[in-house]
């Protein structure tokens, strides 16, 4: 099964647009009333919707990861970059959109 996201709120908007446009089940943070969630609540909602968190919020999900490993929760994959232009992000995403399915990226940490 192809990668399904949840883009953080600090993400571009208009970014859920375009991977939807290139066949990706992506949701905006913004789009679904989730703006202002904890980090912790916006994982936890990506996993029970079986999503993986694409934010540029690197550390705190970087240590959400490492807690989650520590207690041995599972999430639906976090995605990780520092602030990139629009085409950028674009580009990497659908990289890693090609590299993982969401079973592949389940419980990881990438950078883009």
């Amino acid at each position: 099964m192809k990668i399904r996201l949840l883009l953080d709120e600090d993400v571009h908007a208009e970014l859920s647009h375009a991977l939807r446009n290139r066949g990706f089940d992506v949701l905006h943070a913004q789009e679904i009333d989730r703006k202002g969630k904890t980090d912790r609540e916006q994982l936890e909602f990506a996993t029970k919707e079986k999503r993986c968190i694409f934010s540029f919020n690197v550390k705190d999900f970087v240590i959400l990861h490492n807690q989650y490993a520590r207690e041995n929760r599972e999430h639906g994959g976090i995605i990780v970059s520092k602030q990139l232009s629009f085409g950028e992000t674009l580009k990497k995403l659908l990289r890693k959109g090609r590299l993982f399915s969401q079973v592949k990226i389940k419980n990881r940490l990438e950078f883009l």
